[in-house]
C-alpha cells in the first residue's frame, strides 16, 4: 500500500453531469431526494460519495444510462472504499519484473515525451529486439505521472491462439473494480464500458506482444488523461493517431555494455576484442546478447574467445543461441507462421540474395514471383518485422540472425532442382545487368543504347552503388558455378567502371574471377586484359606494389607471346606506378613512354587520353614538372577539342585530372597565380566527377595555398575558410588539423 493522490472524485463526476443536464442543485434535490446540503458536501469533496441507494437516485434523476450509468455507481464505490480506508487504496499494478536496461536512453526519453501528451505509443520491431524490456522499463519510470495505477496485460500476439479483446477488457475491468456481474457479455459493450471508466482516470496501461488492429483497438482508452504503450512486431497501422517507436539493435558498445551486465566487467575487460565480436555475431541483438551471456555465466570455464569460436560457424549459430527457455529460433518460428503460405515462400527463398540489402527488382528475380506480385509478399514481411527497410534508398534487408533463419528454412523445405534454379536466374539477372551498367562507361559511349535497361549513365551509376552489395559476390558465385564467358564479359566491362573508383570496392577479388575465368576458357586475350586489371588493383587498392608489378610483369610476357599489341600497351601504361613506388624511376618512365607511343593508332577517349596522362604524371610524381607540362598542355588541349566524342562523365573525368596535373606542375615551378587558377578550375568541375583521390578539402587547401604564395591573401583565405567549413562532415574531420595549418600561414590584411 502507498498513498497516492486520488483520481477522478465522484463529486466531480456529479457535478459534470448535474452541469450536462442543466439542473441545479435545488433542481437535482427535488428529482433525486437529496438535500441541496449533501449535494452540496458531495460537488465539494467533503463526502467521499454517496450510499449505494443514494447514487441509484441520483443516477436516474441526472437520466444516466449504460455505460455512464455503470460507471457512475463505480466511482460512488470506489469513493466509499477510499473513505473506509482512510485516504488510501489498492493501486493496480500488473508489471512484470523490470529488466535491465542498456543503450535505450533516447527511446525512453521517447515514451516519456509521448506519456505527458497521453493516448497511445506504438512500440514496434523484430523478435529478440527487447520491446517488451524496454516498455516494461519505461512504464516502471513513468508511473509516478499515473496515480491512478497501471494495467499490464501480455497479448500473446505471436501465439497460435493469442488473447482476444474479450477476455482482455474482461481482466481490465475486473482490476478496475467491475464486479464480475456487472461486465457485459459482449466485446464492444465491454470495450465502451472501459473507455467510460478510464475517461477520467489517470492510468498507465501496458499492452504486450500485440497480435494486430483488431485485437488492440478495442482495449484503447481513448483520451489523453490516460497512457497505453503497445508492443508489436507489425506496425498496426489501424492504430491512429498513434505514436510509432521502431525499434532497432543495439549499438555496438551498448549490447558489449549488455553482455558486461550479464558477465562481469572482468570477463570482459580481460578480452575485449572477443566482447565485440561476439555482439558483432549476435548482430547486436539484445535477446541473442542475453542468450550468449547466460550461457557463458553458467559456463565459467569457457572464455569470450571459445564462445566467438561457436558462434563463427554460421551451420551451427542459431543452436548456439539458446540458454535455458531463452531461445533465438522459436521467435523466429511464431513470426514465420503467422505469414501468408506466399509470404514463407518468399521469406525462405529471399535468402539466396547474397548482398546485405536489396531491391525490390531483385526479390522478384530470386524469388520466382513477378514484381507487381511480390510487393505484397515483402510489405507482409516488413509489416511482421522479419524483414526492415533501410532509411536511405528505401531498400530492404535481413538482420543477419534472420537471415541465418530464412537460409534454414530455404534448405529444409525448397527442392534442390528449385533452389538451383532460382540461383541460376539471379546470376544471370545480376551479371547481365552489371555488364550493361558497366559498358554505359566506355568513352565511346555517347549515347544510350536502345535495348539498355538504364535511361542514363546517372541511372546506370546509381544501380551499381547501390547493387555493389550483390554484385561482388555474383562474380564470386558465377565463378564457382563455372559460368566463365558471362564472368570475362562482365569483368572486363566493370574496368570502364573500375577507373577512379579504386577504393571503393575489392577490385582484386573480381578482377582475380575475370583472370580465373578466361584461363579456364584458354582465352588468353581475355586473360591478359584481365591481368592488367588485376594487377592495377593490387597497386591503387591495396598499396601491393610488390605483388602489382609481378602480376604486370607476367601479363607483359603473355602479351608479346601471343602477339596482342592493345595488351602489351595497357600493361606497359600500368606497371609504370608500381615500379615508381618500388624505387625505380626510370624503368616506369620507360615503360609509360612504350604506352604512349603504342597508343597513337587507337582512339583518344577510350585509350590514348589515358596512356599519355600516364606519361605526364610519373614525370610529375618524379618532380620533371617542365618535361610533364609538355606532356600535359597540348594533351588538355586535345581534350578541349574533343570534347563532344564521349559522355559527361568521361569528359569530367579527364578534364579534371588533366588540370589537377597541370596544377601540381605549376604549383612545383613556382608559378603560383597560374596554379591557383588551374586548382580554382578543379574545384569547379569536381561535382561533376572525382577521378582523383583528392578531396574537394584537399584540393581547397591546394588552391589556397597557391593563392596565398601569389600574395591573393583575401582568396587564400576563403578558399582555406571553406575547406575549414567542410571539415565539420565526419568524412572530412582528418583534414581539419592540415586546414587550420595552412589558414594559419595566411596573413591578416
Amino acid at each position: 500500500m502507498r498513498e497516492e493522490p486520488p483520481g477522478p472524485s465522484f463529486g466531480h463526476t456529479l457535478l459534470r453531469y448535474r452541469t450536462e443536464a442543466g439542473l441545479s442543485q435545488r433542481d437535482l434535490a427535488l428529482a433525486s431526494g437529496l438535500s441541496v446540503r449533501a449535494l452540496r458536501e458531495l460537488e465539494r469533496g467533503r463526502a467521499a460519495a454517496a450510499q449505494e441507494k443514494s447514487t441509484e437516485l441520483l443516477a436516474t434523476a441526472l437520466g444516466l444510462t449504460g455505460d455512464e450509468r455503470e460507471s457512475f455507481l463505480l466511482l460512488a464505490r470506489e469513493g466509499r472504499r477510499r473513505s473506509s480506508l482512510s485516504g488510501t487504496r489498492t493501486m493496480l499494478y500488473g508489471l512484470p519484473a523490470v529488466p535491465a536496461l542498456v543503450g535505450r536512453d533516447d527511446e525512453l526519453d521517447q515514451l516519456a515525451r509521448a506519456a505527458r501528451a497521453g493516448g497511445t505509443a506504438v512500440v514496434i520491431g523484430p523478435p529478440g529486439v527487447g520491446k517488451t524490456s524496454l516498455a516494461v522499463a519505461a512504464a516502471d519510470r513513468l508511473k509516478v505521472l499515473f496515480p491512478d495505477g497501471c494495467l499490464a496485460i501480455d497479448l500473446r500476439g505471436v501465439d497460435d491462439h493469442p488473447v482476444t479483446a474479450a477476455p482482455a477488457l474482461e481482466r481490465m475491468l475486473t482490476a478496475l473494480g467491475v464486479p464480475a456481474r456487472r461486465i457485459p457479455p459482449g466485446e464492444a459493450e465491454r470495450s465502451s464500458l472501459f473507455r467510460t471508466l478510464m475517461r477520467d482516470r489517470r492510468i498507465l496501461v501496458l499492452l504486450d506482444n500485440a497480435a494486430d488492429d483488431a485485437q488492440v483497438l478495442p482495449l484503447l482508452a481513448g483520451g489523453d488523461h490516460s497512457f497505453t504503450i503497445v508492443t508489436c512486431r507489425r506496425s498496426l497501422g489501424g492504430l491512429e493517431p498513434a505514436q510509432r517507436l521502431v525499434l532497432d539493435v543495439l549499438p555496438e558498445q551498448s549490447a558489449v555494455d549488455l553482455l558486461t551486465t550479464i558477465v562481469g566487467e572482468d570477463v570482459v575487460q580481460a578480452d575485449a576484442a572477443a566482447a565485440k565480436e561476439v555482439v558483432e555475431l549476435c548482430g547486436n541483438l539484445p535477446l541473442a546478447v542475453r542468450i550468449v551471456g547466460n550461457r557463458l555465466a553458467t559456463r565459467r570455464h569457457w572464455s569470450l574467445s571459445y564462445l566467438a569460436g561457436q558462434l563463427r560457424d554460421e551451420r551451427r549459430r542459431l543452436d548456439s543461441l539458446a540458454a535455458g527457455d531463452l531461445r533465438l529460433r522459436p521467435a523466429f518460428e511464431v513470426s514465420l507462421r503467422r505469414l501468408s503460405p506466399a509470404a514463407q515462400e518468399v521469406f525462405r527463398r529471399l535468402a539466396l540474395v547474397p548482398g546485405a540489402h536489396f531491391s525490390e527488382e531483385l526479390a522478384a528475380v530470386v524469388t520466382g514471383v513477378p514484381q507487381d506480385e511480390v510487393e505484397a509478399q515483402l510489405d507482409e514481411l516488413v509489416e511482421a518485422s522479419l524483414l526492415t527497410v533501410t532509411a536511405a534508398r528505401m531498400r530492404l534487408q535481413f538482420h543477419d540472425l534472420v537471415r541465418l533463419f530464412a537460409q534454414e528454412r530455404l534448405a529444409a523445405e525448397e527442392p534442390e532442382d528449385v533452389r538451383a534454379r532460382l540461383q541460376d536466374d539471379l546470376l544471370t539477372h545480376v551479371l547481365r545487368k552489371t555488364t550493361d551498367a558497366s559498358k554505359l562507361f566506355l568513352a565511346k559511349m555517347t549515347g544510350m543504347p536502345q535495348d539498355s535497361p538504364f535511361r542514363s549513365q546517372d541511372e546506370a551509376k546509381e544501380w551499381l552503388e547501390q547493387e555493389s552489395t550483390n554484385w561482388l559476390p555474383v562474380v564470386s558465385r558465377a565463378t564457382e558455378a563455372r559460368r566463365y564467358r558471362e564472368v570475362v564479359d562482365c569483368t572486363w566491362a566493370l574496368y570502364n567502371y573500375a577507373h577512379g573508383r579504386e577504393p571503393m570496392y575489392p577490385w582484386p577479388d573480381v578482377f582475380g574471377c575475370g583472370v580465373r575465368a578466361a584461363r579456364e576458357l584458354g582465352d588468353r586475350t581475355a586473360e591478359v586484359n584481365l591481368l592488367a586489371q588485376y594487377g592495377t588493383s593490387f597497386h591503387w587498392s591495396l598499396g601491393e606494389s610488390e605483388r602489382a608489378r609481378d602480376v604486370l610483369l607476367g601479363a607483359l610476357a603473355l602479351a608479346e607471346e601471343i602477339d596482342h599489341h592493345f595488351g602489351a600497351m595497357i600493361v606497359h601504361s600500368a606497371v609504370g606506378w608500381p615500379l615508381l613506388s618500388l624505387g625505380e624511376p626510370e624503368e616506369a618512365l620507360r615503360h609509360v613512354d612504350l604506352a604512349s607511343e603504342m597508343s597513337e593508332s587507337y582512339d583518344f577517349f577510350e585509350t590514348r587520353f589515358w596512356m599519355h596522362i600516364g606519361s605526364g604524371g610519373i614525370r610529375l610524381a618524379t618532380g620533371r614538372f617542365s618535361e610533364a607540362l609538355t606532356v600535359l598542355t597540348p594533351l588538355l588541349s586535345e581534350v578541349c577539342e574533343r570534347i563532344g566524342e564521349t559522355n559527361p562523365e568521361v569528359a569530367a573525368k579527364t578534364m579534371t585530372l588533366v588540370r589537377m596535373n597541370i596544377a601540381d606542375c605549376l604549383a612545383g615551378l613556382g608559378r603560383w597565380q597560374e596554379a591557383a587558377e588551374q586548382y580554382h578550375e578543379v574545384i569547379r568541375l569536381f561535382g561533376t566527377a572525382r577521378p582523383t583521390y583528392r578531396s574537394r578539402v584537399e584540393l581547397l587547401v591546394c588552391e589556397g595555398t597557391a593563392w596565398r604564395h601569389a600574395g591573393e591573401f583575401q582568396r587564400a583565405h576563403d578558399c582555406l575558410t571553406l575547406a575549414l567549413d567542410l571539415c565539420d562532415d565526419p568524412a572530412n574531420r582528418d583534414d581539419r588539423k592540415a586546414v587550420e595549418a595552412e589558414l594559419a600561414l595566411v596573413p591578416a590584411e
